[in-house]
């Protein structure tokens, strides 16, 4: 995120402002572990693949005190809309330095739309966003569960549940559940299976498909390493405690397979939010979006 200045302290000096490479990764990964330990958020965002798609885009900006990495920004303006992300260490807040990125950011966008991504959302940073005429987009619960005790949800009654296969079924009641969603853009099939069957992370023993008595498809569950992926319940099987049996069945089965933690995200405004909570997960911070036309 860019942080706007909300501490006191002095105004940050010139420092050394300079581009980013591969070679800064590791500082990178510190400078996210700060904010993420402060803030919340994406714990995902210290991983190298997004490290490298939020704050190596083509244009880069890091900023530094001494050998210490205290803020970094990024901005693809080859996109449509331009994308920028970025965030300044937690010590190093109030000085000016977010100002100066999203300043940064501005420029190198060069009036372009211009999108910003958070993984570790801050209340201080989205007052900066709003005044400078962001309008924000989009705003996800980021949720945990220590799994130090699972909880047991009696499977309702006629429902029977069975590994997932990645096939036509499962798409199938992954459309039927989300077609009634605002904004659902159902994609190709083939492109929605194949992202899992790519995903080196999917967890066909902990996917899994709910049927009713007559074997039609009521649910499904998709898992990504210790993260719940999707969780889906058809319309006409809304109310039966159908996704919290699923979520409560991929819980237990992380236990029993030696996971600490499971994670999930939610919409800021998704009902679901609030079986998840009843479900034991407690909230580990924010992610968001802001675009300025």
């Amino acid at each position: 995120m860019l942080t706007p200045p909300v501490e006191k302290g002095p105004p940050f000096d010139e420092g050394d402002w300079h581009e980013l490479g591969e070679a800064e990764l590791p500082a990178l990964a510190g400078l996210v572990e700060a904010a993420l330990a402060a803030d919340g958020g994406l714990p995902l965002f210290t991983t190298v693949p997004l490290l490298r798609a939020r704050l190596l885009q083509p244009r880069t900006l890091g900023v530094w005190h001494g050998a210490d990495l205290v803020a970094a920004a990024s901005v693809d303006a080859d996109r449509t809309p331009a994308t920028a992300t970025g965030l300044v260490h937690p010590a190093w807040r109030g000085r000016g330095i977010g100002t100066r990125l999203l300043d940064w950011a501005d420029e190198q966008a060069a009036g372009a739309n211009l999108l910003l991504t958070t993984e570790t959302w801050t209340a201080d940073a989205e007052v900066l966003f709003t005044a400078r005429g962001f309008e924000r987009t989009f705003l996800e619960w980021v949720l945990r569960h220590d799994l130090d005790a699972p909880p047991d949800v009696a499977a309702p009654d006629g429902v029977t549940v069975q590994p997932a296969t990645l096939g036509p079924e499962l798409f199938g009641v992954y459309r039927a559940s989300f077609a009634d969603r605002p904004g659902f853009v159902e994609p190709a099939a083939d492109e929605w299976l194949g992202d899992l069957r790519d995903d080196e992370d999917y967890r066909p023993e902990l996917s899994l498909v709910a049927r009713g008595p007559n074997g039609d498809t009521a649910g499904f569950v998709t898992v990504l390493g210790n993260w719940i992926d999707q969780v889906g319940v058809v319309p006409g099987w809304r109310g039966r405690r159908i996704g919290a049996y699923l979520v409560a069945r991929v819980l237990g089965g992380l236990a029993e397979a030696g996971a600490d933690g499971a994670w999930l995200c939610v919409n800021d405004d998704n009902p679901a939010a609030g079986l998840y909570r009843r479900l034991g997960f407690r909230d580990a911070g924010r992610r968001a979006r802001y675009l300025r036309r």
